[in-house]
């Protein structure tokens, strides 16, 4: 890629295509296509909902893993060096066919070879921690790219991929349902995760990004502290948003599998119209937070995606069911790059540390989720009910995002 301050159309659509694709592949095909799997692999008897909800736990945990990991290794020839270890990982089939460019590729490799619930869980396990890197280091060197060319508003098309990646995923599971069975079903996305990273993870590499000595000021870079009265609102904000979306991305279609009669459109219909919702949310909340500010258009996000879980629990059944898909899937990648780009506005020297760090305490706040809607149904609550810790986590970050100063005004106190 070239060096220049002034990228040409071509580049600039190359490199967010790079981008979107590796969301696509560790996203899309490696963490949520789990989302539409679980009513199929409950139904084929590799484990009960208590125990997917277990497997989702330790995906989630490596998340978290892999985030922290990021956090570490958060300056760019770290990022240079990191990102490629975690995209690429050579396998070795009878021809030699390809390297998988990310651990996903062998971890879903090896999902498709056992039913066992202890080897699916240390491999969903491994999978998250391959995610959290990925998910913090691509779209920050790709942010870092941009705000060198004046271009940093465009960052959050990158994710733009998470939602291809989850309508191709519903694709993928729908479309190979009645021709695949258990450990079985994890095959095509494994298949199609190879070129597609690969390709992503090739351009990535040749991007031309220069370990920063100074920041946006001029001023010589140092670590300063992440927690301070502008930041901890905003983290407290994120864990909210981070707990609230993840039951209905978990969850949805095995509650419409409880809700709904068979053979019902919405079985299946529910993830599709998260995807379709999804796709172009990164363009929305990108435009919205241009007009009205990233801050205001956070707010307004949190709104909406409190009223989509809320629905689940007041209208159960078809209604709730299409609202919460709506809803929650126009707006939850529009809180992750809000709050990257506001976290980045308040201390623009930190950035991907800041980025990392705020992915952990989401990738905690996930791993939550799951664990706590483990508990509540072993002690014999209902599933939508459980949606309720959703709808009071969303409430939690809605208020705390009333507290996060603006970065200007934050910036121009004396």
């Amino acid at each position: 890629m070239t060096s220049a301050n002034t990228p040409t159309p071509r580049q600039l659509f190359t490199v967010l295509l790079a981008g979107s694709l590796v969301l696509l592949v560790v996203h899309g095909l490696g963490r949520f296509i789990y989302t539409p799997l679980l009513p199929y692999l409950v139904a084929d008897n590799q484990f009960n909902a208590p125990d997917g909800a277990a497997v989702a736990t330790w995906n989630y945990l490596g998340y978290l893993m892999g985030a922290m990991l990021a956090i570490r290794w958060h300056r760019i020839d770290q990022i240079r060096l990191m990102l490629p270890l975690f995209l690429a990982l050579r396998i070795d089939l009878q021809i030699e066919l390809a390297r998988l460019q990310r651990s996903l590729g062998i971890t879903t490799l090896i999902v498709t070879q056992t039913d066992q619930l202890t080897v699916i869980s240390v491999t969903r396990w491994l999978n998250g921690v391959a995610n959290g890197v990925v998910f913090v280091q691509a779209p920050a060197l790709i942010l870092e790219w941009l705000v060198l060319r004046n271009r940093a508003s465009l960052s959050g098309l990158v994710y733009i991929g998470v939602g291809v990646g989850l309508l191709v995923s519903s694709g993928l599971v729908t479309g190979t349902a009645s021709l695949l069975e258990g450990a079985e079903r994890w095959w095509p996305a494994a298949m199609l995760s190879i070129p597609l990273a690969w390709w992503g993870a090739m351009q990535l590499r040749q991007l031309e990004v220069p370990v920063r000595q100074h920041d946006d000021a001029g001023k010589a870079v140092v670590n300063t502290p992440l927690l301070d009265r502008a930041s901890i609102p905003l983290f407290l904000s994120y864990a909210g948003a981070g707990l609230g979306y993840i039951l209905p991305m978990t969850f949805l279609p095995l509650l419409a599998k409880l809700e709904l009669p068979e053979g019902h459109a919405l079985l299946d219909g529910t993830w599709v119209i998260v995807a379709l919702f999804t796709i172009p949310a990164p363009w929305l909340w990108n435009k919205l937070g241009a007009l009205m500010g990233d801050l205001p258009a956070l707010r307004l996000n949190f709104l909406i995606q409190l009223a989509g879980v809320l629905a689940t629990v007041v209208w159960p059944g078809a209604l709730g069911l299409v609202l919460c898909a709506a809803l929650v899937g126009s707006t939850f990648l529009g809180t992750v790059l809000l709050t990257q780009r506001i976290g980045r506005a308040l201390h623009p020297h930190q950035g991907p540390r800041l980025s990392a760090a705020m992915v952990a305490l989401y990738g905690f706040t996930q791993m939550v989720g799951p664990w706590l809607t483990k508990q509540w149904l072993d002690a014999g609550g209902t599933l939508v009910s459980a949606f309720g810790i959703g709808v009071a986590a969303l409430a939690f970050g809605l208020v705390f995002a009333f507290f996060v100063p603006r970065p200007e005004a934050w910036h121009a106190r004396s």
